[in-house]
């Protein structure tokens, strides 16, 4: 049932792409579509912090016609398909994934290890991250390494990022994403700011 479901959504993201279709989808790429996939991915994640589980279903089907336009304008100039992501995704959680599929340890720390340096052997291209989400990963690598010390960064500025990097390492190491935390302080503050000039 659920496979006849993905491919008739296939298809119908196909008739929206097809000489007779939307105008406005055929006349998307991968680059005019940028912000959509950003915009409906923080949709998404609203929708969880609002903890609404009807909108989160809405916004995940928003997000997964942006992945579906996507692999739909790479089919048409013979790059991927949908059958590409999904064997390649099936692939990488596989090999990712070698203490549920094979007989490595099921400790979190030999998970994390292992999850690196496989990720290390795949020689994945390096693109551009927010800032944010960088440190958090940087965080995230460096969590067996100890702390960062502002002290041992060249100059003040430096040693302010080194802070601020702290900052989103102890979130992290806590099980908080530093971006959404910094989201919702900026939404209290927001709220606190309205009141007081209401």
């Amino acid at each position: 049932m659920g496979h006849n479901r993905l491919s008739d959504l296939i298809e119908l993201v196909a008739r929206l792409r097809s000489e007779d279709g939307c105008p406005w989808d055929r006349a998307q790429n991968h680059e005019t579509l940028r912000p959509y996939l950003l915009e409906e991915a923080h949709e998404a994640i609203s929708a969880i912090d609002a903890k609404d589980p009807a909108a989160l279903a809405d916004e995940l089907g928003d997000l997964l016609l942006q992945v579906l336009l996507h692999c739909q304008i790479a089919s048409e100039t013979d790059h991927f398909t949908i059958a590409d992501v999904m064997d390649r995704l099936a692939e990488k959680l596989i090999r990712r994934h070698p203490h549920v599929f094979a007989d490595a340890p099921k400790q979190m720390a030999a998970i994390r290890r292992t999850w690196e340096k496989i990720k290390a052997k795949e020689e994945r291209a390096s693109y551009a991250l927010p800032t944010m989400l960088a440190a958090r990963k940087l965080a995230s690598r460096l969590a067996d390494n100890g702390s960062v010390e502002p002290a041992d960064f060249p100059s003040h500025e430096a040693q302010e990022g080194a802070k601020i990097f702290s900052t989103i390492a102890t979130a992290w190491k806590q099980g908080i994403d530093p971006e959404l935390a910094l989201r919702k302080a900026m939404a209290h503050l927001a709220k606190t700011a309205e009141k007081a000039t209401g």
